[in-house]
């Protein structure tokens, strides 16, 4: 799934924001980039469930050894 970030503005001036894809902790990291795009301060948070997810690393193990005379 693509990671998005929704953000809503309301006639009123009230701005709501989503990350949608974004799994974990990880979503806590947009709010600085939320806040400084929509010129606004995070008041209230609420938890979707891919909050609780954990997010799949791609992350790659190489092993290597060493032999000796090389």
């Amino acid at each position: 799934m693509k990671k998005q970030i929704k953000i809503r503005v309301y006639p009123n001036g009230k701005i709501e924001s989503q990350t949608v894809g974004i799994k974990g902790k990880a979503c806590l990291g947009y709010i600085k980039d939320i806040e400084q795009l929509t010129g606004a301060t995070a008041v209230d948070s609420q938890f979707t469930n891919e909050y609780y997810e954990q997010e799949l690393s791609n992350e790659t193990f190489n092993r290597t050894s060493q032999h000796r005379g090389y």
